[in-house]
């Protein structure tokens, strides 16, 4: 019997679909492996913002963490929203103690739409979080919030950097709210080897871009559970992330900023 390259999910739940767990996993099926969800909170939100934010309870929340982990073996695991300092808490507990250690954790803080999706209190329970994980993966907003300056094409590499030894983790900082003319940029930092990737890709005029954040953490989760080192790993979901941004630019859903194309569907 063949075991299936699975990836656990642990993030909020986007009534629009679009970002979230939905994004989740639809970006690990799209990419080749099995996706098992962990939900901590729902929210009543469509392409045009977040209208609500139910947290769910503690309890549930390990108990969902129990029930997979201790059947389901995971090749990577992706962390998108925590919300509270006691989710933070029981997932970072719960995680420990199943030895859990190959996590990606894209530090959901602000949404797309400039929605904040965790409380002020959380942020730095989070940064605490980050030296447990594999790779974080902040947009320029999120890595401007952790170390208090602003970042500019010029100083990404610099900036990255300054994250993963700040926090002891290996940073995947991204470019797409920067200003670019024919091609983005993103920076791989790769803590324990001390060395940046820049990774380029082409600039593409849209604003679907709804979920790009959770479709690009839990696809390199995906190709670490696939087998590919982290370097590979990030730039193949680069990669994917481009071509599904393209797939989707003509397509409409509701009346905002709508999705990815996650399958590249015509």
């Amino acid at each position: 019997m063949t075991p299936y390259p699975s990836v656990l999910s642990i993030a909020g739940s986007d009534s629009g679909g679009g970002a979230g767990i939905q994004a989740d996993i639809k970006s690990i099926s799209a990419n080749g492996a099995y996706g098992a969800t962990v939900i901590t909170a729902t929210t009543a939100q469509n392409t045009q913002g977040v209208r609500d934010i139910h947290l769910l309870p503690l309890a549930h929340i390990k108990a969902q963490l129990d029930a997979v982990l201790s059947d389901i073996r995971f090749g990577a695991v992706k962390i998108g929203m925590l919300p509270s300092c006691e989710i933070i808490d029981v997932v970072s507990e719960r995680l420990a103690f199943y030895g859990i250690n190959q996590i990606i954790l894209d530090p959901v803080m602000i949404a797309t739409s400039g929605d904040k999706l965790i409380d002020a209190g959380a942020i730095e329970r989070l940064k605490a979080f980050f030296p447990q994980t594999y790779l974080i993966t902040p947009n320029i907003p999120e890595a401007e919030l952790l170390i208090g300056h602003s970042i500019t094409l010029d100083n990404m590499q610099s900036s990255a950097k300054e994250i993963a030894e700040k926090f002891s983790v290996s940073v995947l900082l991204k470019g797409g709210h920067l200003e670019a003319k024919a091609l983005m940029i993103d920076v791989l930092y790769l803590f324990k080897e001390k060395r940046a990737v820049v990774i380029n890709h082409k600039s593409i005029d849209t604003k679907h871009t709804h979920g790009t954040g959770c479709s690009l953490s839990s696809s390199i989760a995906t190709y670490l559970a696939l087998g590919f080192d982290l370097e590979g790993s990030v730039k193949k979901s680069c990669a994917y992330l481009n071509e599904a941004i393209e797939a989707g630019k003509d397509k409409v859903l509701g009346k905002g900023n709508g999705p990815i194309n996650h399958f590249m569907l015509k």
